[in-house]
């Protein structure tokens, strides 16, 4: 089998996809209810891929897998994610769910969704292993999602700082935000938009030479605490600070944390700041990382700007 190619699916696709559908449900154990998928035909699938479209993966004009997409609100569902049972163990799953999330990404939308059945553990943990939580139970249907990560172009600090204050909206107490980046690239001005948004007591300034400081609420919300990592030298050192004692009743962001601080709690944002060549041009790139069940359900949301 040579290279994986997974191509939009379009009308000319529909009986090869029904085709793959039949072949990976019918070799599935029988479950009770049984699956609806062996219903699909020529029919609902080219109803389906009309509106809201979907995926076939090929290798050397062979159809290997495909999925179907309902998009619901900024959610897309994939719907009968099926591999013929003959190439399995290919990597032809995953390449198609990689490729359906970029689908996802390239429409604007917050999060992926899908149903697996709880009484086939090896599906459950391939969902697993690809970052999905589980936000639902329905009897014997999982309801797994994954947030989609958000990149934006900042073309000034003002609006950095205002993107800053609107996720500050989405926050609670517990929330952990792993800013990274170059020096000087915007992760204080961003933190200075979310003080603003909690409205937290202090200026916000760059805590390089006190490595962190802790901002209390001024409305009853979550403290705020901004971390430097800038010159700790492991986990070890970042441990020591204790941030375990206020985690859970504070909104803690650790700039330059990446790789240090993702352990501090399994649901956070990591966030990437970045400039262009040019050093007189304010604008920034910006990537938004929800990680974690916190994040599966909601995803992030952001209005200042359009996504990228």
């Amino acid at each position: 089998m040579t290279d994986l190619h997974v191509v939009d699916a379009t009308q000319d696709h529909v009986d090869d996809i029904v085709n793959v559908i039949h072949h990976a449900f019918s070799a599935r154990r029988v479950l009770d209810p049984p699956s609806t998928a062996l219903s699909e035909n020529a029919t609902t699938v080219a109803a389906a891929i009309a509106e809201h479209g979907g995926l076939l993966v090929l290798s050397d004009g062979v159809p290997l897998g495909a999925v179907l997409f309902e998009q619901v609100g900024d959610v897309l569902n994939l719907r009968r994610v099926s591999v013929d049972p003959r190439y399995q163990a290919r990597g032809v799953a995953s390449a198609m769910v990689g490729c359906a999330e970029e689908v996802a990404v390239r429409r604007g939308l917050g999060r992926v969704n899908l149903i697996a059945r709880v009484e086939l553990p090896d599906t459950v943990e391939f969902w697993r292993r690809r970052g999905y939580s589980v936000v639902d139970q329905q009897a014997h249907n999982l309801t797994y999602a994954k947030a989609m990560p958000i990149e934006l172009t900042v073309p000034t600090a003002d609006e950095m700082q205002a993107i800053g204050e609107e996720l500050a909206g989405q926050l609670r107490a517990g929330d952990v935000l792993v800013l990274s980046g170059d020096l000087g690239a915007g992760k204080t001005t961003f933190t200075q938009g979310l003080g603003v948004g909690l409205k937290v007591r202090g200026a916000i300034t760059s805590p390089t030479f006190v490595i962190s400081r802790v901002h209390p609420s001024l409305a009853g919300g979550p403290a705020l605490v901004h971390v430097d990592a800038y010159r700790i030298g492991g986990f070890a050192e970042l441990d020591d600070l204790d941030l375990d004692a206020s985690l859970d009743d504070a909104v803690t962001v650790v700039e330059w944390g990446h790789g240090l601080a993702e352990a501090l709690a399994p649901d956070r944002l990591d966030i990437v700041v970045t400039r262009g060549d040019d050093d007189t041009d304010e604008t920034r790139s910006l990537r938004i990382t929800p990680v974690g069940p916190r994040w599966a359900a909601s995803g992030v949301q952001v209005s200042v700007l359009e996504k990228n």
